[in-house]
């Protein structure tokens, strides 16, 4: 993956960390309303099993890339953010979905206080935060990050994340937002479906159960264009739909337990899975020395997982320079995972057998790309390109200035109509 870190002439507002004093006054002309739609785990070939006919639609009535590829690792947290700053985890700071900082502790999905702590998001700048400087309003109908005061900012319209809210209750919410009188209207909006990946997760991605969520996901597609036909917004809003991630199955037996290969009490593990990150014990000379014999047994070739320390990851996997990316990092193979034999004797039965977070080279992690609206070609086709190109494309059609970031308009530019680009 070719990465580029173009420090872009931005505004001042755009990098101050305060809150403004004074919302700046709505742009005179607003820009085409910007729907963002993110199928958590909705891998590109799942298009092919013809469950999708809303999605066909849009793709075949818009642009279609063949792959949109992942930033490494390959997991939800990390992707999201990188698709909404335009930076890889290694320049925005959500490294994995389970982190350590020595200043602000553990990180996890789970802990709603680290998630909404503006801190773990600092080092990027959503796209949510700019369009809220340069006077447009946001709306987040779930996003990571979106729960956060990142730089003392929030969306206009945010909700917590709460998995209870149904599809078409999300749906429901965008179109209320796109209701509002038009002094509060949002211009940029997101809107999140998790089933899809939940689904892989629990019963693996080729089967009966993804199959269903995939309709079930594509009637609240339907039910989106339908309510935007209904308000006559369909053919004037820019509507992106894409993954985080795609999704490969993980037979059970696949499990490298890490416990037989090193003792666990001498290290600190960060995070497990697919992605395993360890640090030292502690600062002391003598845990220095331990993690040293941990790092020389991991780094021996395995036959289901590779080990290395940061400072060696594969440049193209752009990687391992935030100092919140663990010292040593064992990736496991596509279709094994990397866990422990307590974790699986006490999972047994349980584990899951659909994973993401694999090298984002692999054909099975790349993520789906569509796109519709009065910017954008019809019946395009596009080679594959970086997630993280998304960001300057949407700074772009909502006409506000981009934030320093590793994206590419250039690459992207071709899938829009010549006047809008």
């Amino acid at each position: 993956m070719k990465i580029l870190f173009r420090l872009l002439l931005c505004s001042l507002a755009a990098f101050s960390f305060g809150c403004a004093t004074q919302r700046p006054a709505t742009p005179a002309v607003r820009p085409t309303p910007l729907l963002l739609v993110s199928i958590d785990g909705y891998r590109p070939d799942y298009l092919q099993r013809g469950l999708s006919p809303t999605l066909a639609m849009l793709a075949q009535g818009g642009v279609q890339a063949a792959s949109m590829q992942p930033a490494f690792p390959s997991l939800t947290f990390p992707n999201h953010y990188s698709i909404v700053t335009g930076l890889t985890p290694d320049h925005h700071g959500v490294v994995n979905n389970t982190m350590f900082d020595p200043q602000l502790g553990k990180f996890s999905l789970a802990s709603r206080k680290a998630v909404s702590d503006g801190r773990w998001w600092a080092e990027g700048t959503p796209i949510w935060e700019t369009a809220d400087r340069h006077g447009l309003r946001t709306a987040t109908m779930f996003w990571p990050g979106s729960e956060a005061a990142i730089h003392g900012h929030r969306p206009d319209y945010w909700k917590p994340f709460d998995a209870s809210v149904t599809a078409e209750q999300r749906v429901d919410q965008v179109l209320a937002w796109l209701d509002l009188p038009d002094a509060e209207r949002p211009s940029f909006l997101t809107l999140y479906f998790d089933e899809v990946d939940h689904a892989g997760h629990v019963y693996g991605p080729d089967t009966a159960q993804v199959n269903r969520v995939l309709r079930d996901t594509d009637a609240a597609l339907a039910q989106l264009v339908e309510g935007l036909k209904q308000r006559g917004l369909f053919e004037r809003i820019n509507l992106i739909v894409l993954s985080d991630h795609g999704m490969a199955g993980v037979p059970e037996a696949n499990s490298v337990l890490i416990d037989r290969l090193i003792p666990l009490d001498r290290v600190h593990m960060v995070s497990m899975g697919i992605l395993a990150g360890f640090n030292p014990s502690s600062d002391s000379a003598e845990a220095r020395a331990d993690f040293a014999k941990v790092e020389q047994a991991l780094q021996q070739p395995h036959p289901h997982m590779q080990c290395w320390d940061k400072t060696r990851v594969p440049a193209r996997l752009a990687y391992g320079r935030n100092p919140r990316v663990p010292q040593l990092l064992c990736l496991a193979n596509v279709h094994w995972r990397i866990t422990t034999s307590d974790y699986a004797a006490k999972r047994k039965g349980r584990l899951s057998l659909g994973e993401h977070g694999y090298d984002n080279a692999e054909l099975l992690m790349q993520a789906l790309f569509v796109a519709h609206g009065p910017a954008f070609r019809v019946g395009a086709k596009l080679p594959a390109f970086p997630n993280v190109d998304v960001y300057p494309l949407m700074t772009h059609l909502l006409g506000i200035p981009a934030a320093a970031n590793d994206g590419d308009y250039d690459a992207v530019k071709d899938m829009l109509k010549p006047e809008a680009r």
